[in-house]
Order: structure tokens, then sequence, then C-alpha cells
């Protein structure tokens, strides 16, 4: 529990509040009884309170997060366990917003907690959040205790690790697969909120011949890396997006000159990014959003999917380079690449050739780095220039991550599917000899732990080490870790 959670669960259990409670929309907001703390990790911090609404009491659950975001990030919208929350209290107010939803669509009262207490504990608290937010940091149970493992165990674990990896990831995209063609034959749109496919679609078999379509398989590649491109902020949105601009509706402009102007004036305007407004002060800034909204216009009326706000997408904590702006005209420049050029065919061919393992890294690489251009080149966000020009959309440390978690996958169910054992054998050579470029905290710190230096440069090992800390070394299954199993028995 962290430091700010104590404070503010003392608060609300003792009802310190130095004045009435209330809603954005001046709701009075009586605490009949604040409920009881629920200890377990699963579910809201508290649970059967009652609270007055005005002149009406409820009986439900009580949570409190730090961030209004975290009712997002840590999947309290999609988790049927917050179904009966009637109040959210927020103890930061970076991005508050008034109300969240729940599980089954329900509107629920956000508040602002610090509003209502007293100021020398409103200053403690942000204090407290600060420092968590500073020194935040998960150590393995391992640490310091691991020595006794030998080298080659813990990599000949991780490389386990990173074969189990590349198999969720080549299921996941396959159902991805066969869902895309479930939906195309009952003519579903997408993106579809709630469906339950039934027994016909699990009970149905495949051959083939269903997954000759190159779209579809254009499609998969343009979901996964517009996930890619969202981090784990937006990633969620960033699908949401390719799947409504579609390949599909995409291809209805691939022979137009200005292909890729129509591709990201799509996508901005679908994406709810671009601005409303044509006044800025930069004359670069409202000639490019003019020209987008009179591409948009011509276009629109092939267009029949949704469209979503600029509060669906988070900025926070994002480096400028790394705004969702910046991420969505390289993707727009990236997936034209692929439309126009054909990139998935040449792809195929790629692993049917006899060439040298460093051809095809220099091949896949320069097919998935974007340089930067046009207005995205020189701004981070609409009227912000930028101080530097940025050089790259996609660099080779993104693009690393694109073949490795999105191409390699993508080609090994092509490859299996169709029976192509020779392409499957040299794909799978190639992952797991593959030497990437770039690192996150994330790896270092496994890598560290461990004592192995440099091992993450081979890709399979960046990747089991990603798998190890998120499904063993944080849900404390040190017991089921081969390495694990030696330093704690």
């Amino acid at each position: 529990m962290s430091i700010e959670e104590k404070f503010v669960y003392e608060i609300w259990k003792e009802n310190k509040f130095i004045k009435e409670l209330t809603t954005e929309d001046q709701q009075r907001i009586e605490i009949v009884d604040p409920g009881t703390h629920n200890n377990d990790s699963a579910g809201p911090d508290f649970i059967n309170a009652r609270i007055k609404f005005d002149n009406i009491t409820y009986l439900g659950d009580v949570e409190i997060d730090t961030w209004h975001s975290d009712w997002k990030t840590h999947g309290h919208s999609f988790d049927k366990k917050y179904n009966k929350v009637i109040l959210h209290v927020v103890i930061s107010k970076d991005k508050y917003q008034p109300l969240v939803f729940s599980k089954d669509g329900r509107k629920i009262h956000s508040i602002y907690l610090l509003d209502f207490i007293d100021e020398n504990i409103h200053k403690a608290i942000l204090n407290a959040v600060e420092t968590e937010k500073k020194n935040r940091v998960f150590d393995m149970p391992c640490l310091g205790r691991n020595d006794s493992v030998h080298k080659k165990e813990k990599l000949d674990f991780l490389f386990e690790l990173g074969v189990v990896r590349f198999n969720k990831k080549s299921k996941r995209l396959l159902e991805r697969l066969k869902e895309m063609i479930y939906l195309k034959e009952m003519n579903i749109r997408e993106p579809v909120l709630k469906y339950d496919f039934g027994n016909e679609y699990y009970n149905k078999k495949y051959s083939p011949n269903d997954f000759s379509d190159i779209q579809l398989w254009e499609q998969l590649i343009y979901e996964m890396i517009f996930e890619a491109l969202g981090y784990s902020r937006n990633k969620d949105i960033m699908v949401k997006v390719a799947k409504t601009v579609n390949v599909t509706f995409l291809n209805n402009f691939i022979s137009n000159e200005n292909f890729e102007e129509i591709v990201e004036s799509a996508l901005f305007n679908v994406s709810g990014l671009l601005p409303s407004s044509l006044k800025f002060i930069e004359e670069t800034t409202a000639d490019y959003v003019r020209k987008s909204v009179e591409l948009w216009n011509l276009i629109c009326v092939k267009y029949d999917g949704t469209t979503y706000q600029k509060e669906d997408w988070n900025f926070f904590k994002h480096r400028p380079q790394n705004f969702p702006t910046i991420r969505l005209s390289g993707g727009a420049h990236l997936i034209c690449h692929i439309l126009k050029n054909g990139i998935f065919k040449n792809l195929i061919e790629v692993f049917k050739e006899e060439k040298k393992e460093k051809e095809i890294t220099v091949i896949l690489r320069n097919l998935m780095i974007i340089e930067g251009q046009g207005y995205w080149a020189s701004h981070y966000n609409f009227d912000k220039i930028s101080k530097e020009k940025l050089n790259y959309f996609i660099g080779i440390s993104r693009a690393d991550e694109i073949i490795i978690n999105v191409l390699f996958p993508v080609l090994y169910i092509y490859f299996d599917i169709f029976n192509e054992k020779e392409s499957v054998r040299k794909l799978k050579n190639h992952y797991v000899n593959y030497t990437q470029h770039g690192t996150n905290r994330l790896v270092e710190q496994v890598e560290s732990t461990l004592g192995l230096a440099n091992a993450s440069r081979r890709s399979i090992n960046y990747q089991a080490m990603i798998e190890l800390f998120r499904n063993y070394c944080v849900k404390e299954r040190c017991l089921e870790c081969k390495i694990g199993k030696k330093v704690f028995n």
C-alpha cells in the first residue's frame, strides 16, 4: 500500500473533511457508512458503503485511485468486480474528469478528494504522491540471491521463456485472423464492443483457403503495428482506429497520388485529435489542418465507421517524440508504404529466397524505419513547434520491436498455415539469433538482477526477460521459476 493511500483510507474511514462533499454537478454527498476496507487486492477499496447523493441513498462500493486515468489503466472499466462502485475518489487532479464508466456502462461520479480536506494534510498527500512516483521500484525477489545459479542455466531458462512468449503472440494473432474471417462472413462491422460468437464460431474448422486473402494479413499487420506504436497507454485506442480506418477503406484511394496525405487525414479526423478550430497562432498549422479537413470532406462519404475523441488519448507522461500525434503520423506513413508497395508479399519472398541472416535483418529494418517528414517532423502537437527536427517517426529501436513482436509471429503463422516448412525453419532460426537495438527499464532490471550483462541484446532473451518479470516475478511465482526453485529451495 502506498503512503498516500494510507493517508486517504484513514481520511475516508474517519470522514475527516473540512467541508461538504459535492459532485461536479453540485449534488451533495453524505457518507452514511464508508464501507468495509477491502484487504483483498481484487476489487474496490471499500465495499458495502452507503452514500447519499442529495436525497437518495445508495449501497455499493468505493474505489480510491491516485490518478483519474487509473480507472481505465487498471482495467476497472472492463472488470465486473467494479460494477457496484457508486463513487470514484481521485487523489491527483492530473487529467481529472467528473465521471467514469463501469463495465456495464453505468456512469459513476468522480470527486477530487483533496478539495475537501485540511490544507496541511493536502500538501502532505501531494508530497507523498510525488515521492511515491519518483521512488516506485519493484525488486525481483531473487535480487542478490541468484548467484548460485549457473549462467548457462539462466540462459537456458530464458530461451524457453522466449519461445513461450513467441508462441503466445502467434496464438493471439491466429485467433485475431479467425475472428476477422468470421466477422467478414457474418457481415459485422468493426469495432464491435460486445458480442458472443457462440458454438458455431468456436467449432468452426479452417482450411488454408480461408486465409488466402492478402488484405486479411495486411489488416492484421496494420493493427499490430499500431498497437506497438501506441505503447501501453495508447495501444487500445490505436488498435481501434486501425480497425475502423481499415485496409478495405484505405484501398479505395490507393491509386491517388496524394495517398499518404489521404491516409493521414483519415486517421487524424477519425481519431478525434484534429482540432475543430481553424484559428492558430502559426500559419503552417492552419494550412495543415485546413487541408486535412478538405481531404476528409472528399473521402468521408465512403467511411461508415465510428469516430473518437481527444479524451480517448493519453499524452501524459510521454516525451513529445512519443506523443500520439507523432505515432499516428508515423503509422500513417508506414501503412501507406505497406499497402502501396505490396510489402507483405515482399516479406514472404524474403524468407523463401537464399539470403544470409544479416541481409534479411537489413531488409526488414529498411522496410520498417520511417524518416520524419512533412508537418509532424517539426511539430509534436498542433501549433507546438519542436525545438529540433524529428529525424525519424519510427527509428531503428521501434523498428526492431515491430519486427520481433509483429512481423516474425505474423509470418510464422502464414508459413505454418500454408505448410511452408523451410520458411518456418528459417524464420524461427532468425528469431532465435536476432539482435536488437534499444532496451527498457524492465529488461535492464531483469538483466542486472540475473547478472547477465548484454544478454538482452539477443531478442529471444529480451522477450524472455519480459515474460519472466510479468508472469513470474510480479506474480510471486518464484517456486514455479527454474531460477527461483534453486534460489528458494
